[in-house]
């Protein structure tokens, strides 16, 4: 069966899942690019432009599920900020491993034109 419901399924199961120091599982997903821009729009104008902030409520809205309860996308900046404090520092710390979203190094020779 190929419909949308099987492309659901096999979605999360697909999904990334990650025990934090907590002992909470979280059901990761990578987002997409409508998901950052409605991100952006729930921030409002100045916080989109924090990186450090961003940076932080990107990973926080990445959690789809916390110990198999759903989490809505948020759609505002308060939400967001309910969502962070709920996964607290180890949740943000466990998706930031997951989705391996440390700074890299650049191999300056390798992106000379």
């Amino acid at each position: 069966m190929d419909g949308p419901g099987a492309r659901l399924v096999a979605a999360a199961a697909a999904a990334p899942e990650v025990v934090d120091g907590l002992g909470r599982r979280l059901v990761l997903r990578r987002m997409t690019m409508l998901d950052k821009l409605r991100l952006f729009k729930a921030a409002g104008p100045v916080l989109a432009q924090n990186v450090p902030w961003m940076g932080i409520a990107l990973l926080a809205c990445s959690v789809v599920a916390i110990d198999e309860v759903p989490v809505p996308p948020p759609a505002s900046e308060a939400q967001i900020e309910g969502l962070v404090r709920r996964l607290g520092d180890a949740g943000i710390a466990a998706v930031a491993a997951v989705l391996d979203v440390a700074p890299r190094a650049v191999d300056v020779d390798a992106a000379k034109n």
